[in-house]
């Protein structure tokens, strides 16, 4: 069974910097895609960015050119580098191990528990 686990949230001033980890465990870490998803309060789990198991990313409008995604194949890791936060990225993140195809991501039922970030103004 596949298990995620993200960390690395916290609390932080607009203009700082966060870096989410996402472990996985229970799969093969090098197939498939991951997708990081945040969810304010009182609003729908947005997708934020994906990665592809060949590495191509797809990053939301609200967050290109501030969030970078990358993967770590030896460490079963995904992660989550977001600079230049804003009170608007307040949030609990979630990594989601699913699939892409033909540029779309398809989730699976694997979620993380969530980190809660948090950013001041």
């Amino acid at each position: 069974q596949v298990q995620l686990v993200e960390s690395g949230g916290g609390l932080v001033q607009a203009g700082g910097s966060l870096t989410l980890s996402c472990a996985a465990s229970g799969t093969t870490f090098s197939i498939g895609a991951f997708g990081w998803y945040r969810q304010a309060p009182g609003k729908q789990r947005e997708l934020v960015v994906v990665i592809s198991d060949g590495g191509s990313t797809n990053y939301a409008d609200s967050v290109k050119g501030r969030f970078t995604i990358s993967r770590d194949n030896a460490k079963n890791t995904v992660y989550l580098q977001m600079n230049s936060l804003k009170p608007e990225d307040t949030a609990v993140y979630y990594c989601n191990r699913g699939r892409t195809y033909s540029g779309t991501y398809y989730p699976s039922d694997y979620w993380g528990q969530g980190t809660q970030v948090t950013v001041s103004s």
